[in-house]
């Protein structure tokens, strides 16, 4: 009976020692709070979309609140959210520049070429990885719709065979571009007037033949853009927004229309 007894004042002594070695390395080695991760996590607009560079919410407050990046890299949140998370950290905020994904290719049905039938997931991911896809042109929108699956918001539909994001929905989180297979997705400027509807960088006769909407690379666009906003580079039309001044000649210009006028042209 006593070795019983002694076995479990031991055990209780054990017990003892253990839980104050624990709280005591829980006073000396917790890391402080800082209360302007839940200030700064309050004013993000909870969308997790990662267009911040972080995992989420949650991950950018946290860098915020360390100084380790600019308050400005919410785009769904915008400038409200940009400078409210300003006036808690003490910080200028630069400018937010409003921005909204775009699909880059008007192969639509009967413009573009099929140069074989694919039979299998209807998924994007799954049908490029069959030598790229059906189309002949390996760089257009293969319709399958990964790109409207993944927006929270419901942005994105599928007209006549190729993705359309519309503008007025788009919170700018940027999964549409991360999901596209072919990289046929960017984000521009909401406030753009015109923009490349094609991402084809093969020269301009084997694009016309592939697609009958797709660049032909004869710089029409590039010597009537009045501020060189405009370059043909690798056989494909791609515009400066920061040059751009909205007038729409490149558009005028363009012979098989493939810079598309998206939003108010200034005029002259």
């Amino acid at each position: 009976m006593i070795d019983i007894l002694i076995a479990v004042g031991i055990l209780l002594a054990i017990g003892v020692i253990a839980a104050l070695v624990l709280a005591l390395a829980s006073h000396y080695m917790s890391v402080p709070n800082d209360e302007r991760v839940e200030r700064i996590r309050d004013c993000l607009p909870g969308a997790n979309c990662g267009a911040c560079g972080y995992t989420g919410c949650d991950g950018y407050a946290a860098a915020l609140a360390k100084g380790e990046c600019a308050p400005n890299l919410c785009i769904p949140g915008g400038k409200t959210t940009a400078d409210a998370i300003g006036e808690i950290l003490g910080v200028e905020v630069g400018e937010v520049v409003p921005t909204v994904a775009f699909v880059h290719c008007n192969g639509v049905e009967g413009a573009v070429t099929e140069r074989a039938e694919y039979d299998g997931f209807h998924t994007c991911s799954a049908m490029c990885l069959v030598c790229g896809g059906p189309l002949a042109c390996k760089f257009g929108c293969l319709g399958c719709g990964d790109c409207a699956k993944v927006c929270p918001v419901d942005a994105i539909c599928i007209d006549d065979g190729v993705a359309r994001v519309n503008k007025n929905l788009c919170i700018a989180c940027g999964k549409c571009v991360k999901t596209c297979p072919k990289g046929i997705i960017s984000m521009i400027p909401k406030d753009a007037a015109v923009a490349v509807i094609c991402s084809s960088t093969e020269t301009g006769a084997i694009t016309r033949k592939n697609c009958t909407n797709g660049c032909i690379a004869c710089k029409k666009c590039e010597k009537t853009c009045p501020t060189e906003a405009i370059k043909v580079e690798n056989n494909l039309a791609r515009i400066d927004y920061e040059k751009c001044i909205s007038c729409g000649k490149c558009a005028e210009a363009c012979p098989v229309k493939c810079i598309a006028v998206v939003g108010i042209l200034n005029e002259e």
